[in-house]
């Protein structure tokens, strides 16, 4: 096995510390008759252990060896796989290479275990060729990317050899895209010990959808239509949702990269620390086959603060045009996002800044550099109860209207005020008492 994954060309970046590569050595010993028994089976029962805590991070399930394959050929991002997202495959020498490496990938994914299972006395590999998965929360894994790669596990093995192999995999790369982005549909930033960043994907966002937000039909109606344009390969604006707590920005954002993931839009979540990060993020995303909305949750600054200088310099008027395939969406509680203080509104106070007036713009600036403004106010009384009975309904609360609206008054008097934010967590409440 070792000796056809030392072929693979295009696909024949593994590591050291990788299933494949492991699993491709312990076996070609133990075919050459060079290896100490005891030794061996250890070695294979951990590489069977890190293939079942893999198979458990993805909710895998059936055939793990076919599943952990297909894990890697879709998350392997080369020349070939990062072009074929974005075009259609066209006749060239590379194909020839790349069909090679897949006509080994289909050998290995065609394996058969059992002459090494005998040799040693073990059933881990009949076990996880016929495995069940118990049924786990889908919170525990992500099943956009377990869905997928147990889908074209599963449209593999019905490949007739290597050219059927080739199409499928092909066809999943333009279905879907490669890598990560090509299988996640949200991301934050994790800084790394060199000064740089790496993308992490999101296992366990909410699975809103827009309908789930009862009222702010406008705001919506706004969101969808820039974003459609956006996803559409059309103009579209950066956008900023402002307003009172709990009215539904954040849920608003979640809800529309859920809609449209499908649509190659994902996202990606930073926060004013990483501002400086901005410019990396963006030279590592602009050429792929994908829309990203750059997401900024509770966007202010105080006075003091600076990072909105990196902001600016990247939404617009900075030397480097903002690629086509990006656009920031941002939270705020506040409509001008910096904090302005009386000296900035009185000119004789401050003495020592001699253009006052300049000071003053270059902190409203910011707001002016979002496309589209969309306002998110506080709900009066009566929206308030119609937010509770509509996810009273959801929740299949079934306690009397009236008294589910008395006690939703009182609730608000008590826990904050009128907000949809304040309605879900009355109905929590009264879901977990009931």
């Amino acid at each position: 096995m070792y000796e056809k994954i030392s072929r693979l060309l295009m696909y024949g970046d593994l590591t050291e510390e990788s299933i494949l590569y492991k699993l491709g050595r312990a076996i070609d010993s133990v075919e050459s008759g060079d290896y100490n028994k005891r030794e061996i089976t250890r070695e294979i029962n951990a590489i069977s252990k890190e293939l079942l805590m893999l198979a458990t991070d993805y909710g895998f399930d059936d055939n793990l060896w076919h599943n952990y394959i297909a894990f890697y050929i879709i998350t392997n991002e080369n020349p070939f796989s990062l072009v074929t997202e974005k075009t259609d495959v066209k006749p060239g020498s590379v194909n020839h290479l790349v069909e090679n490496d897949f006509k080994i990938l289909k050998e290995l994914f065609d394996y058969d275990f059992s002459a090494l299972e005998s040799e040693l006395g073990i059933q881990s590999f009949s076990v996880f060729t016929n495995y069940s998965a118990v049924q786990k929360n889908q919170q525990m894994y992500n099943r956009n990317v377990s869905e997928k790669v147990r889908n074209l596990s599963k449209a593999l093995e019905n490949a007739k050899d290597e050219k059927e192999f080739f199409t499928v995999i092909t066809d999943f790369y333009k279905a879907f895209g490669v890598g990560m982005f090509g299988l996640n549909k949200a991301f934050r930033l994790e800084e790394t010990t060199n000064n740089d960043i790496k993308f992490v994907p999101i296992n366990n966002m909410d699975e809103v959808v827009l309908d789930d937000l009862i009222g702010y039909e406008y705001q919506k109606q706004q969101l969808i239509a820039n974003t459609e344009s956006f996803v559409q390969g059309k103009k579209a604006n950066n956008v900023l949702l402002f307003g009172d707590s709990g009215t539904g920005k954040s849920t608003s954002i979640k809800a529309i990269v859920n809609q449209y993931y499908d649509q190659g839009l994902r996202m990606i979540e930073i926060y004013k620390h990483q501002f400086i990060y901005l410019s990396k993020i963006i030279a590592s995303i602009k050429n792929r086959n994908y829309k990203y909305i750059i997401y900024m949750d509770d966007l202010s600054f105080e006075e003091h603060e600076i990072e909105y200088k990196f902001l600016k310099a990247v939404i617009e008027g900075g030397v480097e045009t903002k690629p086509d395939n990006i656009l920031i969406y941002a939270t705020s509680n506040r409509r001008h996002l910096i904090k302005e203080t009386w000296n900035d509104r009185n000119d004789q106070t401050n003495t020592d800044d001699r253009h006052h007036s300049d000071t003053v713009e270059e902190k409203m600036s910011l707001v002016h550099r979002f496309g589209v403004t969309i306002s998110y106010s506080k709900p009066m009384q009566k929206e308030y109860i119609d937010i509770v009975i509509g996810l009273a309904k959801r929740a299949g609360i079934t306690m009397p209207e009236e008294e589910l609206i008395a006690k939703a008054k009182i609730w608000e008097l008590e826990q904050g005020g009128l907000s949809g934010r304040t309605a879900q967590q009355f109905i929590n409440h009264i879901a977990g008492t009931q």
